[in-house]
């Protein structure tokens, strides 16, 4: 065991492996150290979003090479695969774009090191370790470690902490004797409509076009089990409808009436509902069927705002969870390259969809019925764009974001929740 508890599980020959190989034809390397040492593992955790570990003003600086006491130390990280030679591309690329580096950190995994020869390897190995074994320290007196002098966390360049929501107090220069650092939540609950997707692709897009292809769908797939399954779906609710005298309901007729006389009837009460923006599985059941064949025949393609599919990468990329929250259905709104985003996110089955719940008990079932994988309410972020159900998330302890978006109705003054205007000023 070396010095500062560096645990040097392997020294390869580089020629062995391709990852070697790199280090030795991009810098010339004569010596590659690879670790699996706990703190290169847990500096890479720290912040999942982080690309890169920075610190300065270190005395173990001066023992990593081109390096000085005053100079900003960077080491690039890249993401974890199955099996190590699937890790060359990342890391032929992060030693590309930082010409300054002798290391590359591997998320959740170590660090490879390399130097001129196997006592430089070594020696800066050492070093780094000592150097992440520091950070980690710092950061739990709530000091930042990034920073010359430092001093009491604020926004922590180290590993971009801004996205870590660290609470201090700095008037004085002290910390905060309620200090904590809140983790970041561990997954994403997104709103569909005025949140990842414009409104106005709702209203003008996508309503029309169920309206307008009713009929058309109803009359090609009527003999469909699907389609059998709308239909008495819609009866039910229709006859409901009626009994409850709702504008617009008129009587479906039995099926010796004929189809075209079914149908007729089923498209003069769906009119009716979309008119009336009703928010029923009746309708929505159906709406999401036209839609996918819309999707299927070209006719429509989905829509959502020019941020969201970098933040859904990145936040895929991280590892947190994203789920959709929605009355209707993810082939509605979703680019198919959202949508396998989601899908690959939850491995492969189908993103969770969401009722709409205006109520604390609603939302409080929703996460108790829902495999999430969380612990409590507070690990779960959930961003809508409505006010209303904002409040009745953060009653029932989840951590809510309201998204600001052109089109996007008003808040009321002192609304009290944190806003945004693009995924990409989330983590």
């Amino acid at each position: 065991m070396c010095a500062y508890g560096v645990r040097i599980l392997v020294l390869e020959i580089i020629s062995i492996a391709s990852l070697i190989i790199q280090a030795y034809q991009m810098r010339g390397a004569g010596s590659v150290f690879h670790s699996h040492g706990i703190e290169s593992c847990l500096v890479t955790m720290i912040n999942p979003l982080s690309k890169e570990f920075r610190i300065t003003h270190m005395e173990m600086i001066k023992g990593i090479q081109g390096h000085g006491y005053y100079d900003e130390l960077v080491v690039p990280i890249i993401e974890n695969t199955a099996y190590e030679n699937e890790l060359t591309d990342s890391l032929v690329k992060a030693i590309d774009a930082y010409p300054k580096t002798t290391a590359v950190l591997v998320r959740n995994h170590g660090i490879y090191v390399w130097g001129d020869s196997w006592i430089s390897a070594k020696t800066q190995a050492e070093c780094y370790h000592y150097l992440f074994d520091a950070a980690i320290k710092l950061r739990q007196l709530g000091l930042d470690w990034s920073t010359p002098d430092h001093g009491p966390i604020q926004n922590v360049k180290g590993f971009s902490s801004v996205n870590s929501r660290i609470n201090v107090s700095t008037k004085d220069g002290t910390v905060d004797s309620n200090y904590k650092f809140e983790p970041y939540p561990r997954c994403f609950v997104l709103d569909i409509e005025g949140t990842t997707t414009p409104i106005s692709f709702v209203m003008d897009v996508l309503f029309p076009y169920a309206r307008d292809n009713v009929g058309r769908y109803l009359s090609a797939t009527y003999d469909s089990a699907e389609t059998q399954d709308d239909i008495k779906l819609l009866r039910s609710q229709v006859e409901d409808d009626l009994k409850q005298g709702i504008t617009g309901a008129v009587p479906i007729p039995s099926e010796e009436a004929g189809k075209e006389a079914v149908i007729a009837s089923l498209v003069a009460n769906v009119e009716a509902m979309i008119k009336a923006d009703r928010k029923i599985s009746a309708l929505k059941q159906l709406q999401g069927r036209i839609w996918r064949t819309g999707f299927e025949n070209n006719e429509l393609e989905g829509v959502v705002f020019d941020d969201v599919p970098e933040a859904l990468e990145k936040w895929h990329a991280s590892g947190i969870k994203v789920y959709i929250y929605s009355s209707g259905s993810r082939v509605s709104l979703l680019p198919s390259r959202i949508a396998s985003i989601l899908d690959s996110n939850s491995k492969g089955t189908p993103f969770r969809l969401f009722l709409l719940a205006e109520t604390k008990e609603k939302h409080e079932v929703m996460l108790k019925s829902q495999s999430l994988g969380v612990d409590k309410p507070s690990d779960v972020l959930f961003l809508t764009d409505v006010y209303q159900e904002a409040t009745a998330a953060k009653a029932a302890g989840l951590d809510v974001i309201i998204s600001v978006r052109p089109g996007n109705g008003h808040l009321p003054k002192n609304h009290g929740f944190k806003t945004v205007n693009s995924f990409l000023e989330i983590w």
